[in-house]
């Protein structure tokens, strides 16, 4: 059975330089996709025009600059993470080649293979975020579990995650011992009936 080696990776988002190259729809649905999760994320967004609404989220958030200009490879100078997402195989090609050279990860929109990182599905509620991959095979899956995960975590969760952090603030003794207490009080949610 194939299995998923993928590492998923909560991303700081708002510490990094994201690139994306592409101004059309897809480029709008992986900026608006970074930016519903890390509204603050620094993005750059270079393509000879924009769709409106790309536009809007720049508008909306200071922290994404929109270059209308075509890529040049001095573009990924100073970048932690690229996605390409042109309607040119071969624009989107170079991106990647030239990011590999560069040792930055990157992701070619609807090409796995050009891939070193997918974007999947996540579910936010307050400070709990959990991420969703199918390594690529079916979005359509990702989404619906994402749908079925924001139907069953609780509303109120995030203010269960800050009263146990609060908790663990006092706790005292070593690490091992602050561990073995902290998954006494949390074993209730794992509820096997």
């Amino acid at each position: 059975m194939e299995q998923n080696e993928l590492y998923p990776v909560f991303l700081k988002l708002h510490k990094l330089n994201v690139l994306i190259v592409g101004g059309g729809n897809v480029g709008l649905e992986k900026l608006s996709f970074l930016l519903k999760s890390s509204p603050n994320a620094n993005v750059e967004v270079v393509a000879p025009d924009f769709h409106l609404e790309i536009k809007v989220l720049a508008e909306n958030h200071p922290s994404v600059k929109l270059t209308e200009k075509k890529f040049k490879k001095k573009m990924l100078k100073k970048r932690h993470m690229v996605i390409a997402c042109t309607d040119d195989l071969k624009v989107n090609k170079r991106v990647y080649d030239l990011s590999r050279k560069r040792y930055l990860i990157c992701n070619i929109a609807d090409t796995p293979d050009l891939c070193d990182y997918y974007l999947g599905g996540i579910v936010t509620k307050g400070n709990v975020k959990i991420a969703i991959s199918t390594n690529g095979k079916s979005p359509t899956t990702a989404k619906r579990l994402r749908e079925f995960f924001e139907e069953i975590i609780p509303e109120d969760i995030n203010q269960m995650v800050e009263n146990l952090n609060e908790y663990r603030k006092t706790l005292k003794g070593d690490f091992e011992e602050k561990v073995k207490r902290m998954n006494e009080i949390t074993a209730s949610l794992k509820n096997k009936e």
